[in-house]
């Protein structure tokens, strides 16, 4: 079995269940989780709520990512799924989780897949400020 079992971007929200249960094997004493959530405020400013917009190109990229934390980490498996379209406050963005024997390989692949993802995949961040002003954020 490939290590990389949920790589998806979806305009329907998302569930963490979903995600937990796609890494779901008896060779993992850890499973590491990250659940991005949709915050109030950025940098000072009321935020009302953003619009997510990928890259044709962004599934693949994802994909790729996941596979190169798999190749670089002692991991059994590896799942992110990123939201796109209209989210409220509150609303779950990004899951990304990973399994392995140990908890340290698990948190160590699962901190090095969110951070390359936010850094590598051409997902844009469209944000609605209390002030009546936005903001782009990841864009080229």
């Amino acid at each position: 079995m490939t290590a990389v079992r949920l790589v998806d971007l979806r305009e329907e929200p998302l569930d963490v269940a979903e995600v937990v249960a796609a890494l779901d094997d008896d060779a993992s004493g850890g499973l590491t989780l990250f659940v991005g959530r949709v915050r109030d405020h950025d940098q000072g400013q009321g935020v009302l709520g953003l619009d997510y917009s990928a890259h044709p190109s962004a599934l693949d990229k994802l994909r790729e990512v996941c596979e190169r934390v798999a190749a670089e980490h002692d991991v059994q498996g590896v799942a992110a799924v990123h939201r796109t379209g209209s989210l409220a406050i509150g609303d779950i963005a990004v899951v990304v989780a990973t399994t392995a024997a140990h908890r340290g390989d698990a948190f160590a692949a699962s901190r090095a897949l969110i951070d390359t993802l936010k850094a590598e995949v051409p997902i844009w961040k469209h944000q609605r400020f209390s002030d009546g002003s936005d903001e782009w954020v990841g864009t080229p």
